[in-house]
């Protein structure tokens, strides 16, 4: 029986709400809060297996079959009973085949071999394969050389899933090889995750679409299309929902089309203190918002809050810093939110390539590559140089205390595919 299409139950409001006297939030500790207090919000449909790639399995799948379901060859040549000893061997050859599909009808006699293709199941009397390019046929027998141990060139049956074994658990998300296991093993229909749909929206009055005429004082929107391709690429649904000037009340009304739109909330810029800084005074208003100062750099100010239920993130507006904020926390939240369960990024020790002082206090991020087997990090730290971001391959993380950093040092890389981008 399936299980019934029903949605969790919604956020608390407070669930972003941090310690009593915490200021300064090291990165572990919002990386645990995060986990800690956000929960599952996805329902659960059924889908045909077909349709399932990229989905999050909502429940366990068993093998219904065994893979392979029955003992058969791994080559073609010439099945009989094993093994056999050193020295030159010659059999009679049995009337008949064996192929993929096309099983043999019958009892091989004892002492015989019988034609057999690359997939067929065994014959009964047969547990055991010569390869065709070892054996000599003439006038219906094979001659071979032996030895030949006794199941040879063949595949046991189950060896691979055996039927009513856990084929793959709730929380996955499926991949192509995936697919491949669950049909192999008689998966139909999949009961999934519905897609978390994300909604992103910038605001500032700076802000004109690319494309546009830019006048004086004003810049183009990176970081709504950088976004909107970030969520589709980790799996997620993106819905664009524009960008908004500095007005309060437009703002109000464009968070309000979200979130009956949306499952989460991105937004860029406007998640700090200041006068402009509309989104953390809206979130503020409906008392529902925390302001994280979280130790790192790029990008301190995290705005945390929920608006009409749906979950809103406030990125910081600078676009290196609103990248690594949602590969560092959005990436792993959005995961849970939708199924998959808190997944920490990959990541490698390897050979600095480059020197550098660190002052304790703050975790940071450097856009990073892989070259010759080393890190190297781009060759301005400014968070104003978003060419950095494309040129890198994906991020060294340097730990909170102080360091110094020097070439042939073990620093953490980590790439942009372990964030599922």
């Amino acid at each position: 029986m399936s299980k019934p299409d029903i949605a969790p139950p919604p956020l608390r409001n407070d669930c972003f709400a941090l310690p009593a006297g915490v200021s300064w939030t090291p990165v572990d500790e919002a990386l645990t809060l995060l986990r800690d207090r956000l929960s599952v919000v996805m329902g659960a449909e059924t889908v045909p297996l077909a349709q399932a790639a990229g989905r999050i399995l909502a429940a366990d799948v068993y093998a219904q079959r065994s893979n392979p379901p029955q003992a058969n060859t791994a080559v073609d040549g010439y099945g009989f009973a094993g093994p056999v000893p050193d020295g030159p061997q010659v059999m009679p050859l049995q009337d008949g085949c064996a192929a993929a599909g096309v099983p043999f009808d019958g009892q091989l006699a004892p002492g015989h071999a019988i034609r057999i293709l690359t997939g067929a199941a065994l014959p009964d009397g047969v547990d055991t394969v010569i390869l065709e390019e070892d054996v000599t046929v003439q006038d219906g027998y094979i001659a071979f050389r032996g030895p030949l141990k006794q199941g040879a060139n063949t595949r046991n049956a189950g060896e691979d899933v055996v039927g009513g074994d856990l084929a793959l658990p709730a929380g996955r998300r499926l991949t192509p090889a995936d697919l491949a296991l669950l049909s192999a093993t008689g998966a139909g229909d999949l009961l999934v995750r519905k897609a978390l749909r994300v909604a992103v929206l910038s605001t500032g009055d700076e802000l004109v679409e690319a494309g546009e005429v830019a006048e004086p004082g004003q810049i183009y929107d990176a970081n709504r299309p950088m976004l909107l391709a970030l969520i589709q690429r980790m799996g997620f649904q993106p819905l664009d929902m524009g960008r908004v000037a500095d007005d309060r009340e437009t703002l109000r009304e464009r968070l309000n089309e979200a979130a009956k739109e949306a499952d989460v909330v991105l937004t860029s810029g406007g998640a700090s203190a200041g006068d402009e800084d509309h989104v953390s005074a809206l979130l503020r208003q409906a008392g529902a918002m925390q302001e994280w100062r979280i130790a790192l750099k790029p990008g301190r100010p995290l705005a945390l809050g929920i608006w009409d239920g749906v979950p809103v993130f406030g990125l910081p507006g600078n676009p290196v810093a609103a990248l690594v904020c949602t590969l560092i926390f959005a990436r792993p939240a959005l995961g849970l939110m939708a199924g998959e369960g808190w997944r920490d990024p990959q990541g490698f020790d390897l050979p600095a390539a480059f020197d550098k002082r660190k002052k304790p206090g703050r975790r940071e991020y450097l856009r990073a590559r892989i070259r010759d087997g080393k890190a190297e990090v781009f060759n301005s730290e400014g968070s104003g140089r978003i060419s950095g971001l494309s040129w890198a391959e994906g991020l060294v993380e340097i730990e909170d205390g102080a360091r110094h950093i020097q070439p042939g040092d073990l620093v953490r890389f980590i790439p942009y595919g372990s964030f599922g981008i």
